[in-house]
Parts: C-alpha cells; sequence; structure tokens
C-alpha cells in the first residue's frame, strides 16, 4: 500500500508537470471527473489505467518508476541536532517553513522585513542541510519529499507546544474558513484503531492538497495548520 501511495504521487507530480489535470485523466480513461478524483484519493489505480495515463504524458511505466526511486532519495526528516540548529534563530524557521511550502527568494523579501544578505545566508545553511540546492541567481531547488516531518516530539515539535499551541488555541473558530469540534464518546479498541487510520489518511491528504498548490503563486495561496489530537480519556 506504501509503495502504491508513492507511484499515485509521483504520477500526480508527472501529470503537473505536463500540464494535465484530472479532467484531462478522466477523458482519456472515460470516467467521470469525480471519479478519477476518488481513484487517486485511494490510491486505487489499476496497472492497465496507469499504463493509459502515463501514455497520455508519452511515458513509459518505468519512467515513472525511476520517478519514484529519485523521491526515495529526497529528504524526508531531518535529524535532531538539525532541528536544534534551526530552532535556536526563529528567523532560520521562519525561511525553511517558506522554503518547503514553495516560495521562492524575490517571495520572501516582498512579504517579509528580511535583508537580502541576511536570507541568503539563510538559504545556504539550508543548502547544507540539504534541504534546498540553492541554485544560480539565487533560484531554490527543494530536495525534501513530499513526506516530509517534523521529529516526533522533536526540537521543532517541542517548540510549537512550548510556545505556539496556545496562541493558536486562541483563536475562536468562527471564520467561515476554521473549524474546531471537540468529540468524546465509548468506542472498542477496533473502532479506535479504525479511526486513527481515518485520521493518519485525513494527514496524507493533508500533504496530498499541499503538494497539488506548491507550484501556485504565493499571492494564491494562505497559510493554514491543522491540531489533532486523539486519545483514550
Amino acid at each position: 500500500m506504501a509503495q502504491t501511495a508513492t507511484i499515485i504521487s509521483s504520477l500526480k507530480t508527472a501529470l503537473k508537470s505536463h500540464g494535465l489535470t484530472y479532467r484531462d485523466v478522466a477523458q482519456t480513461l472515460e470516467l467521470s471527473e469525480a471519479s478519477v478524483k476518488r481513484l487517486f484519493a485511494e490510491n486505487n489505480l489499476s496497472l492497465q489505467r496507469l499504463d493509459q495515463i502515463c501514455q497520455l504524458m508519452n511515458m513509459e511505466i518505468t519512467d515513472l518508476i525511476k520517478q519514484v526511486e529519485a523521491q526515495r532519495s529526497q529528504l524526508t526528516q531531518l535529524t535532531e541536532e538539525q532541528e536544534k540548529e534551526l530552532v535556536s534563530d526563529l528567523k532560520m524557521v521562519l525561511v525553511t517553513f517558506l522554503v518547503i511550502n514553495g516560495w521562492q527568494y524575490d517571495d520572501m523579501l516582498t512579504y517579509y522585513y528580511i535583508q537580502p544578505t541576511e536570507l541568503i545566508q539563510y538559504l545556504a545553511k539550508l543548502d547544507r542541510l540539504k534541504v534546498i540546492d540553492l541554485l544560480p541567481n539565487n533560484r531554490i531547488h527543494l530536495r525534501v519529499s513530499p513526506k516530509f516531518s517534523w521529529r516526533q516530539n522533536g526540537p521543532i515539535q517541542q517548540y510549537f507546544s512550548q510556545n505556539l499551541q496556545e496562541e493558536f488555541l486562541k483563536s475562536r473558530f468562527e471564520d467561515e474558513h476554521e473549524t474546531f469540534m471537540f468529540l468524546s464518546g465509548m468506542m472498542s479498541t477496533a473502532s479506535s484503531e479504525q479511526f486513527q487510520r481515518r485520521i493518519r489518511q485525513l494527514a496524507r491528504d493533508f500533504h496530498s492538497l499541499i503538494e497539488d498548490d506548491r507550484t501556485l503563486p504565493v499571492t494564491d495561496r494562505s497559510g493554514h495548520s491543522m491540531f489533532l489530537a486523539f486519545r483514550p480519556w
């Protein structure tokens, strides 16, 4: 299942690079656009349909597999020492968050008060950490995997818990783009495990949508955060 999800993720990236949409795929597969979206969301593409989509891009399935192998070499997590290095400088944390979300050098200078030389120093550090490749003319090539995550209970998560969690929860969550629910009830161990699987799927959907939108202009995106907690209580 994990390998299938990786292949589908690579397929979505390839479609985007070819300027193709779910509608184009739907026409090729002779399905509705909603059906195609469901197939991608459920990671449920047959080999025949996968081959049809690859042909749409003038690719072979083997080309897609090569892209999957390339993705596996991408950074999925920093070491604890590297996270400590980042969290010691809050501007460094900000720049890291921005580049992971597809911001470029000029975007950061436009929207944040930061000196060009200072920003280059931060980007050079991220280059050394292999988070990015800093290219000529300060162009940024992201090297992190779509599955990149901060360490569980690591320095970045601890910083959030100690400094940002309370601020995050201060909102009244009344805006049309905000949601807050607190639910409580009795359930079996089997139901608990099933619900946790759905939470993990929701997290995968969250990252998938971020990946889909990564190439959009900064003006067409805004920061969103999700806080989930579930345990026997």
